[in-house]
């Protein structure tokens, strides 16, 4: 088979868990696949953020990235004739299967028998998160791509389930596979190593730690006010690290911290560099993961590997992929998260209960297993 892998359109940091999933998946594609011809299609700045270790993978470059003239002419052209200037180059290669791994398919109406990985549809469950344009958008492309597309990946049976019964989309032509975690994610021994970064980020006090973009459904006002009570209730004396992309919310978490006065329990970091994340981790007493709607939720799998305890949302996706290995509160409820918080917080055995739990879990969570049903899903398409 010869298969494209479309990335057109992609940006490099912006797009978290997304981001981690495909740059992981063709790493360990060129390493599980000895068969099959691989295409890379992508735009020409972002060529260099996937590393070709396999000479059956090679590169397509356009000239299509965001902001430039053809992006530009490409946008207008659909916009007002309904022309997509990508569609006859694409068409014009020589491949079996092509694979979008964004949610939408770009273009659509290819030629090509298509994979989607589809990740979530967010918007049907909170549409006040998202703009009247972003609400258009994802209308026009979200559930045509996935009646459409010949197969569908997704990473959760909850997602299976959305697409069914949102989209009417038939169970048998969906794919549920797990993804994985790197092996920088794992308990670190090095406590000089562990020593320095938490000088650096001045982590003196032990902490609760939240790896999330400050989108509005991650739900950081609802641990904001856990906290508060926290410290009105407790005396809890621990710190709130925040670590991820500043997006839409993070002028309201900001205003939220002062208006709590909450400014000395909470340590934002930003945007950490992979390779310093399992650092924090490894450092946290515990991961407190309050989000509203997960397709997958990598940073629970990421938690566990590190043997950091999860306490998390019993909601979406979030259970099946934590099982038995967390503890769960109501996200809504910032008197159920508080509880659950104090009584883990001040419980060692159970602590270390859940990082033996969650040790014992992670192992469903394997990128070459990843890799490898992927493929299978290649072979199913190309089989017709």
């Amino acid at each position: 088979m010869i298969i494209g892998l479309n990335v057109i359109g992609f940006r490099a940091g912006a797009w978290g868990g997304v981001e981690t999933y495909f740059k992981n998946i063709f790493h360990y594609l060129q390493r599980i696949d000895k068969t099959n011809k691989y295409l890379l299609l992508c735009d020409r700045n972002n060529s260099t953020e996937f590393p070709i270790t396999n000479h059956a993978f090679m590169l397509q470059q356009y000239d299509l990235a965001r902001p430039s003239l053809p992006w530009f002419a490409r946008a207008v052209l659909r916009r007002a004739l309904g022309i997509d200037l990508l569609k006859p180059v694409l068409n014009g290669l020589k491949l079996d299967v092509i694979h979008h791994p964004f949610t939408v398919l770009n273009p659509r109406g290819l030629n090509t028998p298509s994979v989607l990985t589809f990740w979530d549809m967010q918007q049907e469950f909170y549409p006040q998160f998202f703009s009247s344009f972003e609400l258009h958008l994802r209308k026009k492309t979200y559930e045509p791509s996935a009646k459409e597309a010949t197969r569908i990946i997704v990473s959760s049976e909850f997602t299976k389930q959305c697409l069914v019964e949102r989209y009417k989309i038939l169970s048998e032509k969906i794919d549920v596979i797990y993804i994985g975690y790197g092996p920088e994610y794992g308990v670190i021994d090095d406590f000089d190593a562990l020593r320095k970064v938490k000088s650096k980020y001045n982590l003196t006090r032990p902490f609760l730690y939240f790896p999330a973009a400050t989108w509005p459904h991650k739900n950081h006002k609802t641990l904001l006010s856990a906290l508060k009570l926290l410290k009105d209730k407790h005396s809890f004396d621990g710190l709130l690290v925040l670590t991820g992309i500043a997006k839409k919310a993070q002028n309201e978490i900001l205003e939220e911290i002062a208006r709590l006065g909450l400014t000395e329990m909470v340590r934002i970091l930003g945007y950490l560099s992979y390779d310093e994340l399992p650092y924090l981790y490894n450092l946290a007493r515990m991961m407190v993961f309050p989000s509203l709607f997960e397709g997958f939720g990598i940073p629970l799998v990421e938690a566990m590997a590190c043997g950091c305890p999860v306490l998390c949302s019993n909601v979406t996706s979030i259970p099946e992929v934590v099982g038995n290995a967390g503890v769960m509160f109501d996200p809504l409820s910032s008197e159920d998260m508080a509880q659950k918080i104090w009584a883990v917080w001040n419980d060692d055995r159970r602590l270390a209960e859940l990082r033996a739990l969650g040790t014992e879990q992670v192992k469903k969570f394997n990128w070459e297993e990843t890799a490898r049903k992927t493929v299978g899903v290649y072979e199913k398409v190309s089989a017709g």
